[in-house]
């Protein structure tokens, strides 16, 4: 496809000018120069190379974080023995929140060049750009031709993980606990069974072997230890509520954190983490496992993940995590503290885990509402948003009772304690 440039452009504006400063006796017809002009643009478009010739590639990472930064880069080549000028246009997807989408290149003969820019994802999922548009410019600068070529390439943005450094810090302590450098094991503690001894008078009689004490013809206790290679099985909420916004990104990139940090440090324990993504059907079941890719096979299992606006099914998610993965101790159920989902549907699903397995609830509280509640009314407005968020967090805290009172526990914190409280809460029971 042939194109003019900004040199054309101006040259027509310039005869048009010279045309009307001359005098009539030296004026000369209005489309002799026009007609010449573009006789000449065309020879321009003629002898301007063809974009179709060069040859175009992608650089891209594998994968970016939401909100970090990566280099995006796309690579000419010319084959020819000629110079080539182009502008370069690529179709970024606006969400990359790409520095630049078009660039300004020469390419020497049988040479390359490289162009890239700054990227900063404001979403998660995957991407493939494609095409790439070329416009390669004729010799005189005033017309080019134009095309669109194929360069395919892939990108996955997955979720934040704001609290790595915090989750690997509690794991290497929770390590050196289980070491005994910071404490001293005590015989006794715990549910694993460690080994029989003779018994003392500080130990609890309910603990003594009464088969063992028969065969010994004295009594004898049985001793545990720390429960270890325990099952935990995340169940990740993805339905309406995790789509609300909470310290300016939606709820549920605050709930991976958490989801994240968790399995980050049980894993490390050598305990099995397994995950259910779901609305109201599961969208994304992975078994568990402790081995050290456990995160990273989280991570590409729910990285395309993105709320659905329709209510969340806590019975199916709950029955398929029953049904698929039996071993467990531990239910870890991310989702949000709202009348409609905690009374209409969790509360219902419980009885499902609740005899076989403690189970924990996790939601993110909003910062914000706090604020609102603990702020001073200066007229009607304020005392409006007051008189709301007050109302809300009561809400909250009532349905966080009566969770609590059904033997569930309940971790509620903002975005930023919300990871840690998690871990704090799983390496207590633990």
């Amino acid at each position: 496809m042939p194109a003019g440039t900004r040199r054309l452009a101006l040259c027509v504006l310039a005869l048009a000018a010279l045309r009307l400063a001359l005098p009539d006796e030296l004026a000369y017809p209005w489309w002799l120069p026009n007609v010449v002009l573009f006789a000449v643009a065309a020879l321009d478009v003629a002898l301007a190379p063809p974009p179709r010739h060069l040859q175009v590639g992608r650089d891209l990472p594998d994968q970016v974080a939401l909100g970090a930064t990566a280099r995006a880069a796309l690579i000419v080549r010319n084959p020819s023995g000629r110079r080539v000028r182009l502008a370069v246009a690529d179709e970024l997807a606006p969400s990359l929140r790409a520095d630049a989408r078009r660039w300004a290149v020469t390419v020497p003969p049988r040479s390359e060049a490289r162009v890239d820019t700054r990227i900063r994802p404001g979403r998660r999922g995957r991407f493939s750009p494609t095409r790439v548009t070329l416009r390669t410019i004729g010799p005189l600068g005033l017309a080019a031709r134009q095309a669109t070529v194929d360069a395919p390439g892939e990108l996955k943005v997955v979720p934040a993980f704001p609290s790595r450094a915090d989750a690997e810090l509690r794991l290497a302590r929770a390590r050196r606990l289980e070491l005994g450098i910071r404490t001293v094991r005590l015989p006794g503690t715990g549910t694993d069974f460690d080994q029989l001894r003779e018994y003392t008078p500080d130990d609890d009689f309910r603990r003594i072997d009464w088969a063992a004490t028969a065969r010994s013809g004295q009594p004898v206790v049985r001793t545990y230890r720390a429960e270890r290679n325990q099952t935990i099985m995340v169940l990740l909420d993805v339905g309406r509520t995790t789509a609300g916004r909470v310290a300016d990104v939606p709820r549920l990139e605050h709930l991976l954190d958490a989801t994240f940090a968790l399995i980050t440090v049980a894993t490390g324990l050598e305990d099995s983490v397994g995950v259910v993504a779901y609305d109201d059907r599961v969208r994304a079941s992975l078994p568990p496992s402790h081995r050290p890719d456990q995160l990273a096979r989280v991570v590409e299992a729910t990285y395309e993940l993105e709320p659905a606006l329709v209510e969340t099914d806590h019975r199916r998610a709950l029955a398929h995590a029953v049904a698929r993965y039996r071993r467990r101790s531990t239910v870890v159920i991310v989702t949000d503290l709202t009348e409609a989902t905690v009374t209409q549907t969790l509360v219902p699903a419980l009885p499902l885990v609740l005899r076989d397995a403690s189970v924990v609830v996790v939601a993110v509280a909003d910062p914000e509402v706090t604020g609102w509640a603990d702020a001073p009314a200066d007229d009607d407005e304020d005392a409006y948003r007051r008189a709301a968020a007050t109302s809300a967090l009561e809400e909250r805290a009532r349905l966080a009772a009566r969770l609590r009172g059904l033997g569930v526990t309940v971790v509620d914190a903002p975005p930023r304690l919300l990871p840690a409280r998690l871990v704090d809460t799983y390496l207590s029971a633990r």
